[in-house]
C-alpha cells in the first residue's frame, strides 16, 4: 500500500515527532535536547513543477525536490521528551527532562514564552513530562512521569501565564502513556474537545475539562501503551455509535472501546502473535480519507521496527507489513498535510507514500535515476537557544534509560501474568 520515498538520518535518538495541522512540515524532538523542523516537498499536483497539472511530482520524481532543515536548535538542556503544535499549527510547544516547556514560533523556531514544570510533590524535584497536547486554543495538557496530568489556560497573559496549571490530575498510579481527545457532541458551542482518554499502566480512564477524572476502566492486565479515536464506523442502535478509541498494548493486541462504556475492552484484534506475547504496539495513527483503499485503517508501529495496517470492520491485519527499522521500536506516526505517512524510531525518520498503479508506474520509468538524486539539506539556522553542546554528550544516559525500559517490556510481554509495570524513562 505505501512505499518510502526517503530516510532522514537524525542527529540522535528520536524521542516525539508532530506534524503540522496545515503545512508539510515535521518538527522532532531528540535525545540530545535538539529540535529540528523540517519542510516536506509539496504533494503531488501542488507543486510548481507540475506545469501541466497531472499531478505526478513527488519527492521521487524530481531531482530538484529536497527535504529542508527549516531550523534546528537545542531547545532543552536534558532530552527533548515530548512536542506538539498548536491546533493552528502557529506555535511549538515543547517539553525536556531540564523541567521546562517552551513555546515557540514553529516558522522561525524563536521561544516566545517558556515556564518551569511544576515539581514532583513527592520528591519535591523536577518531574519529566511525558506527554504534551494542545486540546484548543484555550487549554494545554501536560503529562508527568509521576502520573500528573497538568492543565494550562491559554487566555492568560504571555500564554502561559505564571507557569501554574489551572488544574492537576492523577488519572492513573502509573505514567500517563497516550492521551487521545473524543470529538465534541453535537452539543458543544465551542466546537473544541472537552473530554479526553489517557493510557497509564493497565488502565484507561476519561477525564473531563470541567469535571476532572470521570471514570476509570478495569484492570486490563496488560500494559496500555498507545491510543488513538476514529469514528465513521458502521453503527448498531442499543449496541454501538461508531466511535471507538482503539488502544494499543505491550503484548501485540489492538483492542476498541466503545465511546461511552469504559469499563471494559469491545473488541479485540491480534496485530502481532508470540509465545508469551507479541510485540509492543508502540504507536498507532487513523489513516486519513482519501488514502488507502477506502475503508477505515489504522497504521500500527510495533516495538521490533514492522508496521502493520490494520482494517477495521473485518478487523484484520493486511499482510506485507512495512519495515522501519531492524532493530528500534517505532515511536512515532503521523501522516503530514499531503497524506503522506511519517513513520520515526531510533535515529531515523522515513517517508512514506502510497504506491502507484502498474499504468503509474510505468510512465513514471524514466524518473527512476532522477530519485536516486533525491537530498535533503543538511543545515540551517539555530534560534537563540543553545547549540554548543553536541547530541552524544547527552544521549548515552538517554539511550540506556530508553533500551532499559524495553528490556523490562520484553520480559512482561513473556511473563504468565501481566501486572503495574513500571516503563518510566529512568536517568532520561
Amino acid at each position: 500500500m505505501f512505499e518510502n520515498l526517503c530516510t532522514l538520518p537524525l542527529s540522535s535518538e528520536l524521542f516525539a515527532q508532530a506534524a503540522h495541522p496545515n503545512e508539510p512540515v515535521l518538527a522532532v524532538g531528540l535525545s540530545g535536547g535538539h529540535v529540528q523542523s523540517f519542510r516536506l516537498p509539496p504533494v503531488a499536483g501542488e507543486s510548481s513543477e507540475d506545469s501541466d497539472g497531472d499531478g505526478d511530482v513527488s519527492i521521487l520524481s524530481t531531482g530538484t525536490n529536497t527535504i529542508d532543515t527549516e531550523w534546528r536548535t537545542r531547545r532543552h538542556k536534558g532530552s527533548c521528551r515530548t512536542l506538539t503544535y498548536s491546533a493552528d499549527g502557529e506555535f511549538l510547544y515543547s517539553a525536556g527532562t531540564d523541567g521546562l516547556l517552551k513555546v515557540a514560533s514553529s516558522s522561525t523556531g524563536r521561544v516566545v514564552s517558556k515556564i518551569l514544570t511544576p515539581f514532583d510533590s513527592a520528591t519535591k524535584s523536577v518531574d519529566p513530562p511525558t506527554l504534551l497536547h494542545a486540546l484548543s486554543p484555550q487549554t494545554l495538557l501536560l503529562a508527568a512521569d509521576s502520573g500528573a496530568l497538568h492543565l494550562f489556560d491559554l487566555r492568560t497573559p504571555s500564554g502561559l501565564g505564571k507557569g501554574k496549571p489551572s488544574q492537576t490530575h492523577r488519572p492513573h498510579e502509573d505514567y500517563i502513556s497516550s492521551l487521545t481527545p473524543l470529538p465534541p457532541t453535537d452539543a458543544s458551542t465551542s466546537g473544541f474537545s472537552k473530554q479526553w482518554v489517557t493510557t497509564g499502566g493497565t488502565t484507561l480512564a476519561v477525564t473531563d475539562l470541567r469535571r476532572g477524572v470521570m471514570v476509570k476502566s478495569e484492570d486490563q492486565e496488560d500494559e496500555l501503551l498507545s491510543s488513538v479515536y476514529i469514528g465513521g464506523l458502521p453503527s448498531r442502535p442499543g449496541r454501538s455509535k461508531g466511535q471507538k478509541i482503539l488502544v494499543g498494548s505491550s503484548t501485540g493486541v489492538l483492542t476498541l472501546w466503545e465511546r461511552g462504556i469504559w469499563d471494559d475492552q469491545d473488541e479485540r484484534i491480534i496485530v502481532d502473535a508470540g509465545i508469551g506475547g507479541g510485540e509492543s504496539l508502540d504507536s498507532l495513527v487513523v489513516m486519513p480519507d482519501g488514502v488507502g483503499n477506502g475503508g477505515k485503517n489504522v497504521v500500527v508501529g510495533l516495538g521490533d521496527g514492522t508496521i502493520r495496517i490494520v482494517q477495521l470492520g473485518p478487523n484484520k491485519v493486511m499482510e506485507d507489513p512495512l519495515r522501519h527499522d531492524d532493530i528500534e521500536a517505532v515511536v512515532g506516526l503521523d501522516f503530514d498535510a499531503g497524506g503522506r505517512l511519517i513513520s520515526g524510531g531510533g535515529s531515523t525518520i522515513k517517508v512514506w507514500q502510497e504506491k502507484m498503479s502498474l499504468d503509474e508506474d510505468s510512465e513514471e520509468e524514466d524518473s527512476d535515476d532522477q530519485a536516486q538524486t533525491t537530498k535533503r539539506a543538511l543545515e540551517g539556522s539555530d534560534s537563540e537557544d543553545s547549540d554548543k553542546n553536541s547530541d552524544s554528550e547527552s544521549s548515552d544516559e538517554e539511550k540506556g534509560g530508553r533500551k532499559q525500559r524495553k528490556k523490562r517490556r520484553k520480559s512482561k510481554a513473556k511473563g504468565a501474568n501481566v501486572g503495574n509495570g513500571i516503563l518510566k524513562f529512568k536517568g532520561m
